[in-house]
């Protein structure tokens, strides 16, 4: 193999080796904002209780009935 072709290749290496490491570190931040928004969405259950008051938007009756 030339100089030159290995010289490419370690180019596109390191590339992918920088990219991976930055869809490693997106993912984890990804990760930590599903967690943190499933710990609020539970939150917000509990405090509402789990349960609608009144009709849905779907159930209710439009204003000229």
């Amino acid at each position: 193999m030339s100089t030159e072709r290995i010289e490419r290749l370690e180019e596109r290496m390191a590339w992918l080796e920088r990219h991976v490491v930055e869809q490693d570190k997106a993912m984890l931040a990804l990760a930590e904002t599903n967690d943190r928004l499933r710990r609020e969405l539970e939150i917000m259950r509990l405090r509402g209780g789990g349960e609608s008051t009144g009709p849905t938007p779907a159930e209710e009756r439009p204003p000229h009935y």
